[in-house]
């Protein structure tokens, strides 16, 4: 279990909880969890069917949280459907959680374009090559592709970004943190975005 010092009380929480994420986030990072950006992503379509997988943070801000994927994927079709979002953290070296509820929007063209320069080549190209989400014959689908884009491309090309390829943001309403301890009475805080500001409530484990 985790020791005192991990105790998560409302007077050392600071008033926007993107500061509190900043610092489990580089919590995380110190500990050397593997891929400490990984979160779950749930979505929903417009019936309600739920819909849940793992992906990876890009980037977070005042604004919210970022991460990249096929614009015809099904996550991005439910999206389409239903902006709302749930995200969930797990960092269970630290005995720590981060669930986050919000909207969602799209990245602009240019916050796309910036980060897609910046991937490596084979994932650029694994971009191009994949109908993520679609139906195919076989795994040589994928690698006959590939291979012709490797035709096309070299390692210092610049490979551009397709169009159906970029971002969405999670603009949170919701954060709560969601600390370990023992006897299994943890903390959790929960902060709810009010009038501009953040609402800062502790919750029953």
């Amino acid at each position: 279990m985790p020791s005192d010092t991990l105790s998560l009380l409302e007077a050392n929480a600071p008033p926007n909880p993107l500061e509190l994420f900043a610092q489990w986030y580089l919590a995380a990072q110190a500990a050397q969890i593997l891929e400490p950006s990984a979160m779950t992503l749930a979505t929903a379509t417009a019936d309600g069917q739920p819909s849940a997988r793992m992906v990876l943070m890009r980037g977070f801000d005042e604004r919210g949280f970022t991460f990249y994927t096929n614009y015809l994927s099904r996550k991005a079709g439910e999206l389409a459907q239903n902006p709302r979002v749930a995200l969930v953290f797990h960092w269970p070296q630290l005995e720590r959680q981060v669930r986050i509820e919000g909207g969602v929007e799209k990245v602009s063209v240019a916050e796309s374009d910036a980060y897609f320069r910046s991937r490596p080549f084979g994932h650029k190209l694994g971009a191009h090559a994949s109908d993520q989400s679609e139906v195919i014959a076989s795994r040589q689908v994928l690698e006959d592709r590939l291979n012709e884009l490797l035709k096309r491309f070299h390692e210092n090309d610049d490979v551009p970004r397709p169009e159906h390829w970029g971002g969405y943001r999670v603009l949170p309403r919701t954060i709560e943190f969601w600390q370990g301890q023992a006897n299994r009475l943890h903390d959790r805080l929960r902060y709810q975005r009010i009038d501009g500001g953040w609402k800062l409530d502790r919750l029953g484990p």
